[in-house]
């Protein structure tokens, strides 16, 4: 029994793509890629059995397939069963494969005809559908979305028979019980579902993130005093995204308890679970978990009620490339998918990239707990982002060649010169022979500036570049992004980068701002653009703390002595500016000042022209502070006792002072001075 197919389509995600085995020993492995096609391939020789690509692949791409169960194709009409068997082999061809889309349509594929079988639209759902189950007696399909709805399918008639709401979130996974009268649904929370009547039977707390897969682990309880009802004492396992614990609950009829009574800890969030029933009370449980990290975990345990510490796997498959060379390492190649074969010995294991899957049957040893398969896939042909630009080839021009462009006839292009031609332009000027043409010129500079255009990557570009970069680890690629200083740009490029590339993208950062200042100073503008725009994807990892520790710690360090630094910095400022305070006011000197007008308390008519011109010349600045001083003291008395006629003298040698001032450019009258004057 096949659990998981569904999972996250991403494109360069290694795992996590919708995939199943077929019913009736796992002949076929269907896997929905990327690119919204459907691929068929047969388990026991590896080999593509069918194709098919729906008519909107691309905007209605494939979230989840489920094969139809093998009892129910038993159940097909036998003249049409034994018209295809004859065509194509055995009598035990599977027939229908259900594929849900992000639409909110599912199709109905029949690997027998090899085509579309029906469409299941009308009424349905709205939203993208999340996961698809087969009933494995009457016919019906069940599907939930992201509309948080229900939806019971009748695919005789293609019809919704019944349509209900499953929680107050997406429904993201729906599990059928093993006598087909449950139904268990997760949302927020795993509600058990009573079929006939569409009631809830039972609650489970559910995970803190939305739950990926639901399986039922059991076929029946052991047998017990009270008749079995179906359902009760049966345990069933639950996986979330981004949560590294599966957890195992049991119904119960007596005491409704929600907890999970055990837990089974993986590396990763699972993407893909198959498991082997047990038929009785001794037989344990074979668990094997596919992670989104590519590594395989085995259990195997009883389920005898209440187990407080959760379980640690009693194996780990791993698959590497061979190291070639002494210097390269191995590399690890992402498992896709796992099942148990029939005789719960040997495991199927589909390994590789989407395209070209390699599928391998392998020896399970109870003694190893680590397994480590070096498998060579680089025959395989694995499609890469540069392909569509390594198949572009430039044509090799000689000079001789004519380009011919659109206009008037006969009319051509300018040639671009090969790079020598250049070297003969600049020796012609240097020799001054014949003057260089203006096409020889243009040519010369069209190669420089594509030079140039070439060496710097597009703008549009970067987020392209930055991805690659840290898929490849590639150094160069990487400093021609993250240097730059341009902090438009950074934010068009954090917010354009896919959501996959934002911790080691993180761990990139961190491991530059350990280097030289000048390019931590860069990188502290990245992380503070990603730590703004992606808090609301970081916030929701579980294992960021571990996973960002190292720079949390870098942070903390480089901020450890910021606080000395500011005291030792605030009394450095203090000190200087008391030192200069004082400087300031020792090397200070009385600025000289001169009057603007002078005025004599005594004068006579009797002094001469020459003495007034010694005085002035030579006790200058003595006469001037006198007069000042005077001037402010006194003047308002001396004008009142003194009468016009003195005045009128004053005023006349006041221009005399004034006219031997202008003589010894020192003419500074203040007109407003003047006027109070007079």
């Amino acid at each position: 029994m096949a659990a998981g197919g569904r999972g996250v389509a991403d494109p360069l995600s290694p795992a996590g793509v919708p995939c199943a085995f077929s019913p009736l020993n796992q002949a076929y492995f269907a896997l929905a890629s990327a690119d919204g096609q459907l691929r068929v391939w047969e388990t026991a020789n590896n080999r593509l059995h069918q194709e098919y690509v729906p008519s909107a692949h691309l905007s209605g791409t494939c979230t989840c397939l489920a094969w139809a169960p093998a009892r129910l194709q038993a159940k097909e009409s036998p003249q049409r069963k034994k018209r295809k068997s004859e065509a194509i082999g055995p009598s035990n061809q599977i027939d229908l494969l259900a594929l849900g889309t992000a639409v909110g349509s599912i199709l109905l594929y029949s690997t027998v005809k090899g085509e579309l079988h029906s469409k299941l639209i009308s009424g349905g759902h709205d939203n993208k559908v999340n996961c698809i189950q087969w009933h494995q007696d009457n016919g019906c399909l069940y599907s939930c979305s992201d509309d948080k709805h229900i939806v019971e399918w009748n695919t005789q008639t293609c019809k919704v028979k019944c349509k209900w709401k499953g929680d107050n979130s997406s429904v993201s996974s729906l599990c059928i019980s093993p006598d087909g009268k449950m139904l268990l649904s997760a949302g927020r929370t795993i509600k058990l579902w009573v079929l006939e009547t569409k009631e809830i039977y039972r609650h489970f707390t559910g995970h803190a993130t939305p739950v990926s897969s639901l399986v039922f682990t059991t076929v029946r309880p052991p047998s017990e005093s009270q008749p079995f009802d179906g359902v009760t004492g049966l345990y069933f396992l639950s996986g979330a995204v981004h949560d590294r614990l599966l957890n195992v609950w049991q119904v119960r009829s007596e005491n409704k308890e929600k907890n999970a009574v055990m837990s089974f800890t993986v590396t990763d969030e699972p993407v893909y679970i198959d498991l082997t029933l047990s038929e009785n009370k001794e037989e344990p449980v074979k668990l094997a978990v596919v992670c989104k990290d590519g590594q395989v975990h085995l259990f195997e345990h009883i389920l005898n009620g209440y187990c407080k510490k959760p379980l640690t796997s009693n194996c780990t498959i791993q698959i590497v490339t061979p190291g070639k060379g002494k210097k390269s390492t191995p590399k690890p190649i992402p498992i896709l998918a796992a099942g148990f074969c029939s005789d719960k010995m040997s495991l199927l294991l589909v390994y590789g990239n989407w395209f070209q899957p390699t599928i391998e049957r392998v020896a399970l040893s109870s003694k190893e707990p680590h397994m480590c398969l070096v498998r060579d896939i680089s025959n395989c042909w694995a499609p890469k982002v540069e392909t569509a630009i390594t198949k572009v080839r430039t044509p090799v021009m000689n000079s001789e060649a004519k380009v011919l462009v659109p206009g008037v006839p006969g009319h051509h292009a300018a040639i671009k010169p090969p790079p020598s031609q250049t070297e003969e332009v600049e020796s012609k000027r240097k020799l001054g022979e014949n003057e260089i043409s203006i096409e020889e010129r243009l040519g010369a500079l069209d190669i420089d500036t594509k030079k140039e255009k070439d060496d710097l990557p597009q703008t549009n570009s970067f987020p392209v570049l930055l991805t690659q970069g840290l898929e490849s680890n590639d150094f160069e690629m990487l400093n021609k992004v993250l240097q730059t200083r341009n902090l438009n740009l950074i934010k068009r490029t954090v917010l354009r980068m896919p959501l996959h590339a934002v911790i080691p993208l993180l761990q990139e950062l961190t491991k530059r701002l350990q280097g030289h200042p000048n390019s931590a100073v860069l990188m502290v503008q990245w992380l503070k653009c990603v730590l703004t725009v992606h808090a609301s994807y970081l916030s929701t990892l579980p294992d960021l703390v571990p996973q960002l520790g190292t720079l949390y710690q870098l942070m903390e360090s480089r901020v450890k002595t910021f606080q000395k630094l500011s005291h030792l910095h605030g009394k450095l400022i203090l000190l200087i500016t008391q030192v200069t305070a004082s400087e300031k006011s020792k090397g200070m000197t009385c600025p000289e000042q001169k009057a603007k007008l002078v005025y004599e308390e005594e004068s006579s008519e009797e002094e001469s022209d020459d003495e007034i011109e010694k005085d002035s010349d030579d006790n200058w600045d003595e006469d001037e502070e006198d007069k000042e001083s005077e001037k402010d003291e006194d003047v308002d008395e001396e004008e009142e006792e003194e009468d016009a006629e003195e005045k009128d003298e004053e005023n006349g040698e006041d221009r005399d002072v004034a006219s031997e001032k202008e003589l010894n450019g020192d003419s500074d009258l203040d007109p407003e001075n003047e006027s109070e004057e007079e």
